[in-house]
């Protein structure tokens, strides 16, 4: 390891070994002490054995594949119950005392598919290793396509991750936060995006007990009569106080543990998300020219002159400024229909809100047609909008944090949802969003505008010529209202590839 990385808070690991007894304790040789020979020992690195990393590399990934496909976890590896994190074991690595970093390799994999092998991905021989305040988590990546060896898959930050306590005197870093590596990205097809907050990392390592050939030789020695009683006492004394008393004490630490399971206080725990997409496609759906309907399922219903999509989930971070919720539901705009089936076929799901201080995006699932080739793509987890937050928005009242009227505009990636009629940069409707992190709390009654259709979930809104939040006719200008002819020559998406596009994402239920 490199000696230029920045110490992990020397004295906290210290404080901490100290406090657990024989955990951690270092070889006379760790202090700069020499060996029996007089040596000084010139790379001093301790063991660590019986590693184990806890960890689920993302959520939402684990809930879509659970309902699209199946995960298989092998040699080793276990899954915690309710489709949770993964157990990797048997750790095996070094701590290096001179920069106090870790290297630790682990048994076990776990293995992704579906959509009948199309989607089929392999993690295995999953390393953790930090470094300074930094870190990652590396893995060999496994595809139809290929194999990558060692792929750097998560950056870790262990700047605010103290060491602690852990069964039998093991050493604790406890959910270390971990975000998704450019190399990450490629690695699952750029289905999620550079710095995508992951999962956290739970790292449990223990260090080798020093030898005892040393103690054991001498005292059996006949030659050296001086050594024995100096030994003797010194030895036995040492071995059994460290090691009895660090076993005993530590028994009853499991007892304490499920405090670590208790609920995340920052675990989004219900909301909603009021969106009317764009107020002139929707009067352009149901007017007079794409004659077509708007549909709710999944739990969606038409609110005001948008939509709403309900129970939340998540985790906001009141210290952070973040907040990533996910809500149920799908609208779906159905327009100009030829022998029977609807040409303009539009359908925005799962959608979910990753906000980080003034910024933030909207992410959806997007089912769209083509109207020329009549081929539908599909798009998971694209970042449909842009959002601007106001400056300390993301604070919680009662329980609650409530975004009103936030701006969007079109994102390039979300252009390919609306078949390039609309340019990156358009402005899109304004969200309102309602998250509750107290299960006590009351989420306000309405959102959105007062005024529109209402539907029930399944429902349909604005059949034939009717409107959903619009007059019916189309405007005589604006950029944003797209011609007759300036829709069929676009179609309603350009289908790269045509067929759909599978990328994996938190998909839920429907």
């Amino acid at each position: 390891m490199a000696a230029t990385r920045r110490p992990i808070a020397l004295a906290a690991a210290v404080a901490t070994a100290a406090a657990l007894g024989t955990a951690f304790a270092l070889p006379a040789f760790a202090a700069g002490q020499s060996g029996s020979d007089g040596a000084t020992a010139a790379a001093p690195t301790m063991e660590l054995k019986d590693g184990t990393l806890d960890w689920g590399f993302k959520e939402s990934f684990r809930k879509y594949i659970g309902a699209a496909g199946k995960i298989t976890v092998k040699d080793g590896a276990t899954q915690a119950a309710g489709n949770s994190v993964f157990t990797f074991v048997n750790g095996k690595g070094t701590y290096d005392m001179a920069t106090h970093g870790t290297d630790t390799a682990f048994e076990g994999g776990v293995n992704f598919s579906a959509h009948g092998g199309v989607l089929d991905i392999t993690l295995s021989d999953v390393k953790l290793s930090t470094a300074g305040k930094g870190g990652a988590i590396t893995a060999d990546v496994a595809t139809p396509q290929g194999t990558q060896n060692d792929v750097a898959v998560a950056d870790l930050d262990l700047s605010a991750v103290k060491p602690g306590q852990g069964a039998g005197g093991a050493m604790v870093f406890k959910d270390i936060p971990a975000k998704l590596t450019k190399a990450g990205s490629e690695a699952f097809n750029g289905q999620y995006r550079a710095g995508e907050v992951l999962d956290p990392a739970t790292l449990t390592v223990k260090a080798v007990a020093p030898p005892t050939e040393k103690p054991t030789e001498k005292p059996t020695d006949p030659a050296e009569p001086t050594d024995k009683p100096t030994d003797k006492p010194s030895d036995k004394p040492t071995v059994k106080p460290t090691d009895r008393p660090t076993t005993q004490p530590t028994r009853p630490t499991p007892k304490p543990s499920p405090s670590t399971t208790a609920t995340d206080p920052g675990a989004v725990v219900d909301g909603t998300l009021n969106w009317g997409v764009k107020a002139s496609f929707r009067t352009y759906v149901t007017g007079p020219i794409a004659h077509g309907k708007v549909e709710t399922t999944g739990g969606a219903t038409a609110s005001g002159d948008g939509y709403r999509f309900p129970d939340a989930t998540g985790h906001f971070d009141a210290a952070e400024q973040t907040l990533n919720a996910e809500f149920d539901g799908k609208v779906r705009f159905l327009g100009h229909q030829e022998n029977g089936a609807y040409t303009l076929d539009l359908s925005l799901s799962n959608l979910e809100i990753q906000a980080d201080g003034t910024k933030g995006r909207l992410i959806a699932d997007v089912s769209t047609k083509d109207r020329g080739t009549k081929k539908v793509a599909t798009y998971t987890g694209l970042a449909v909008a842009d959002l601007k937050l106001p400056a300390g928005g993301l604070t919680a009242e009662d329980g609650v944090v409530t975004l009103s009227a936030v701006p969007a505009t079109l994102t390039s990636d979300g252009t390919k949802a609306f078949g390039g009629m609309y340019q990156a940069g358009e402005q899109l409707d304004a969200l309102t969003v309602a998250v509750a992190v107290d299960k006590n709390a009351e989420l306000p009654s309405t959102g959105g505008s007062s005024t529109g259709g209402s539907s029930t979930t399944g429902g349909t809104v604005g059949g034939g010529g009717g409107t959903v939040g619009g007059s019916g006719a189309l405007a005589s200008t604006g950029s944003d209202v797209p011609s007759g002819a300036l829709f069929a020559a676009s179609g309603l998406i350009v289908a790269a590839g045509a067929g759909a596009v599978v990328v994996a994402r938190r998909r839920r239920t429907a």
